[in-house]
């Protein structure tokens, strides 16, 4: 499910990380066809049954997309394009920046 949509001038492409296993939802942000930067909801397999029992990606999507939206609209009003992920797992919620990160969450 890949999905376009306008908030201010910056133009958001979202979407699963294709052929991912794990889950890994992705909003892009450019500004007149330059990236400003990357946002990934990333919920690892321990904690993917708190959001629905089968575990299911489109499910998850549905009922948690409005709040991922509010997150990327909150970065994008304080200029903050830094790549982030906003991970769920057995602990609970972190918004990590992917620089720091020592596993690979690309949109690759």
């Amino acid at each position: 499910m890949q999905q376009r949509w306008m908030y201010k001038d910056y133009e958001i492409q979202e979407g699963l990380k294709p052929g991912s296993t794990t889950f890994r939802y992705f909003f892009s942000v450019s500004k007149k066809g330059l990236k400003k930067g990357n946002f990934c909801v990333w919920i690892k397999d321990e904690a993917l049954s708190r959001f629905d029992p089968s575990k299911n990606f489109d499910a998850v999507i549905l009922s948690q997309r409005e709040n991922w939206l509010h997150w990327v609209k909150d970065k994008i009003d304080v200029e903050d394009f830094q790549n982030r992920a906003l991970k769920f797992d057995k602990n609970g919620e972190t918004e990590i920046n992917l620089s720091e990160m020592d596993e690979h969450v690309g949109m690759e």
